[in-house]
């Protein structure tokens, strides 16, 4: 019985921004999966298109004096230049702002409507009247309604993390006029989303479908709760698709934005003569997306749910990563750290960062942090040093005699690297392209000590041991050939390099398996340069940017033009699949520990008394008598409760914090009250009177476990 055929996406960058270091993350990641799964001979398409609608893209248009469809094609064709630059290999990159879309949209919605997910609300939002539009959260500033920090945006607190509505703010400013915006009501339709509650709970928890700690993030972040409706429309003037049941009503950008991935595979059906619902209403075909962790909750919820009512097939997996940082710190214009890939490819080769890239790529939802200097030594030291010098220090001896029409005595070295292409591929598969290079590598470690002991240089100073160079050289460059099949996802110029060099062009994954034998061999021509120091610092100067300007472009994150994600996220504000951690410039000050000195010293003996626990939070309510407690009751897994009272009571409504995870010290002796026995503390921070920040796991954490 043959595999299914795969269609794999990558997250829909938003075309208001070009490309940048923290996007490639996903696309590199993406397009070495897919190259890989080629190369193993299965039927596979990647499918990606520019992410066109909504108000950033109006309000861009305006301020330029173009039609949104003139800056979406320079954009398009921007966003295309990067990625092939980039050597991302796409067999199709579209566009949402397209009829494909449009008519697939109209059918989904549909489908919403005969299922009864689709309800009409009045909303309150902000509105600019001098600007003539209603203003999204990035598109508005004011004081924190919690914390009362200023200018903060129109979703959550860059100090204080607490989310809200632009509506809350108090002295609210629109960030594209700067006028007070005024309250208007608008008629906005809904997905009840809680209607699939059921199935989503089955879809991301008994399956392969999501990464365990994403699976347990679901679960205790908005599974283990009634789901919020999803606000689906916007009025106009919004640039969009208009509905055609509800006039002068726009989808939101994030409806219309997935459905972008069925529209471009739509257009490349057209082009290719195949099949629309053989790619998308087929179980012949695995659906495979590639995220960033900042909009799980759509590709994870809603999404699943939109396909669930229609009639198309769902995500076989659907594989997170995690945000980027550079140098240790989040991406930043003012350092010179935020750097388009237009302005890299301008320095530095794209196999240095593809190569980087995938050396730290992970199975799991793990940051990943780019370091120029550990980048430069890789490249040099694995590419330069290790896989390619294989080639440059013995390909010359055999320009004039070929390679060895037998196989020499090799000691075994060909047949382990044959046999390790079977790990090899599983890491590959299972996208653990770390554990990945490490096995190829180590194959190169063990030709080069081959190459060391054979010493090809002092052979060809003697005339008679032209056969015995001819042996060395021919399991020398078998060597290099297999470390190049091997690497062929992650560097396709070299496995391009490596079959002209050699007269046979590297096309399946089993070339590694068997040795090239009596073929010509071309003069060695260079293939990869170590990197230079110099234009790494060139390329930092450029995109250094004065502090000023980073300040005055108003830019909220280190991602530039981004669309805005709504707070239900609990993620970063980024565009569409923008693999970049966003957070504020630090500026912590010395306030809260000269207001609260650091204790005396104890021994690790002495914490280690404390046993602190990761516990949940299954139910809250007010003490009514009072004035700062909730009452909550923990669960430890399985049927371990403990009633804990915390001082929360004004900072935190009680529904906000059902299914919230939290750190409980939980060997503390029981602590009788007049309105009854706490058993333990949950952990927080801050002064109190209003500042209470309690602290959280990171997702995938699971009640019970000791916190080390």
């Amino acid at each position: 019985m043959s595999k299914p055929q795969l269609l794999v996406t990558s997250a829909l960058p938003y075309a208001n921004g070009h490309i940048h270091l923290g996007h490639l993350v996903e696309y590199i990641q993406t397009d070495i999966w897919v190259r890989f799964q080629k190369l193993r001979g299965r039927r596979c398409i990647y499918i990606c298109a520019d992410d066109t609608h909504g108000t950033a893209i109006m309000i861009r248009a305006r301020q330029e004096g173009v039609r949104e469809e003139d800056l979406l094609a320079r954009m398009h064709e921007a966003h295309t230049r990067d990625f092939a630059g980039f050597q991302i290999a796409f067999d199709h990159y579209g566009s949402t702002h397209c009829e494909e879309n449009r008519q697939l949209c109209w059918e989904i919605w549909q489908s919403l409507r005969k299922a009864g997910m689709i309800y009409e609300e009045e909303v309150r939002q902000l509105y600019d009247a001098q600007a003539g539009t209603f203003l999204a959260d990035r598109f508005v500033k004011g004081v924190c309604p919690n914390c009362r920090a200023p200018n903060q945006y129109g979703d959550s607190c860059d100090r204080c993390g607490h989310h809200y509505d632009p509506i809350d703010l108090i002295d609210p400013v629109s960030t594209l006029s700067g006028a007070r915006p005024e309250v208007r009501t608008a008629l906005h339709l809904f997905v009840d989303i809680e209607k699939q509650h059921a199935f989503l709970d089955q879809w991301t928890q008994n399956a392969d479908h999501l990464q365990p700690e994403i699976a347990n993030y679901l679960r205790g972040h908005f599974l283990g709760q009634p789901l919020r409706p999803w606000d689906v429309s916007r009025p106009a003037p919004y640039f969009g698709f208009e509905i055609p049941d509800s006039p002068g009503n726009y989808w939101y950008v994030w409806f219309d934005a997935p459905i972008g991935y069925m529209a471009s595979t739509w257009q490349w059906c057209k082009k290719e003569g195949e099949d629309f619902d053989a790619w998308w209403a087929s179980p012949d075909t695995h659906i495979y997306h590639f995220i960033g962790k900042d909009i799980t909750y759509f590709h994870t919820l809603f999404w699943p749910a939109m396909l669930r009512v229609s009639r198309y097939q769902l995500p076989r997996r659907i594989q997170i990563h995690g945000f980027l940082t550079v140098n240790g710190e989040k991406m930043s214009k003012s350092k010179g750290t935020f750097i388009l890939a237009s302005t890299y490819l301008k320095y530095l080769d794209p196999a240095y960062l593809r190569y980087y890239y995938a050396s730290k790529l992970t199975p799991r939802v793990d940051d990943l942090d780019l370091n120029f200097e550990d980048m430069a030594e890789k490249a040099d030291a694995d590419l330069v040093g290790k896989v390619v010098n294989l080639a440059s220090r013995t390909a010359r001896f055999v320009v004039s005699t070929g390679l060895a029409s037998s196989w020499p005595d090799d000691g075994g070295l060909f047949a382990q690297t044959a046999a390790d292409g079977i790990e090899i591929a599983e890491a590959y598969e299972a996208c653990d392209f770390n554990r990945a290079m490490r096995l190829i590598l180590a194959a190169a470690d063990r030709a080069n000590q081959y190459v060391e002991r054979q010493e090809p240089w002092k052979l060809a100073k003697d005339p008679g041991q032209t056969e015995q160079l001819q042996k060395v050289c021919t399991v020398a460059l078998n060597l290099f050939r297999q470390i190049a099949v091997y690497l062929a996802p992650v560097l396709p110029r070299l496995a391009e390099q490596t079959g002209r060099l050699l007269h046979r062009p590297i096309q399946h994954w089993d070339e590694a398996q068997k040795p090239l034998l009596g073929s010509p061999v071309r003069p060695f021509e260079h293939m990869l340069k170590r990197v230079d120091r110099q234009a790494i610092s060139a390329m930092i100067d450029e995109s250094r940017q004065p502090e000023e300007a980073v300040q005055a472009s108003g830019s909220r994150t280190t991602v530039p033009s981004a669309k805005p994600v709504p707070a239900e996220t609990a993620g970063a504000v980024t565009e569409s699949g923008a693999s970049v951690s966003s957070s504020p410039r630090w500026d912590d000050d010395e306030a809260a520990l000269r207001a609260e000195p650091i204790a005396p010293q104890c021994t690790m003996e002495d914490f280690q008394k404390v046993d602190l626990r990761v516990a949940r939070i299954v139910a809250a309510e007010d003490v009514p008598k009072a004035k700062k407690l909730l009452k909550l009751t923990l669960s430890l897994g399985g049927e371990h409760r403990r009633n804990v009272f915390a001082g929360v009571k004004g900072v935190y409504k009680p529904e906000e914090l059902v299914g919230r995870l939290v750190i409980l010290a939980a060997n503390l002796a029981p602590r009788k009250m007049a309105f009854g026995t706490s058993e333990g503390m949950i952990l927080a921070a801050g002064p109190g009177d209003g500042e209470i920040y309690l602290l959280s796991p990171d997702p995938g954490a699971k009640p019970g476990q000791r916190i080390h």
